[in-house]
């Protein structure tokens, strides 16, 4: 997550595009918190600005001298995704330029296509991928 921020030449947690959470505790795990790409995302339908504009493949890219710092496209993720910078008043949203998987000391982020031409999933853990047991 330090990573992601890094790319806006910042260093701290709350200016990262991507978030983990507890989903109970460590027993249950955690959950990422990120853009899932929609195809058609609520997100742009609801800014009044047209501050974002849809990404190939899904997902949105913010232009941010038209935005007018609102949140209306944070109520309107369903996924909860979109992050705020309070520092300039705009969203935080992941572009999936795969700094975050590049640099995870542990091997668990990746990006990877689904099924939907054009589209990005969670990848599975390169951990995963190279247990033999």
């Amino acid at each position: 997550m330090f990573a992601c921020a890094r790319r806006n030449d910042v260093v701290s947690l709350s200016l990262a595009c991507i978030k983990v959470r507890s989903a109970g505790g460590i027993s249950r795990g955690f959950r990422v918190i990120v853009c899932r790409a929609c195809e058609d995302p609520p997100c742009a339908k609801v800014c009044p600005e047209d501050a974002l504009t849809l990404r190939k493949g899904g997902g949105v890219t913010l232009i941010p001298e038209l935005c007018i710092g609102c949140g209306l496209c944070r109520q309107a993720c369903v996924v909860g995704a979109i992050h705020w910078d309070r520092r300039i008043n705009k969203p935080l949203i992941c572009i999936h330029c795969g700094t975050c998987a590049q640099h995870c000391p542990y091997g668990v982020l990746g990006l990877v296509r689904n099924d939907r031409p054009g589209a990005l999933a969670a990848a599975p853990s390169r951990k995963a991928i190279h247990d033999p047991g």
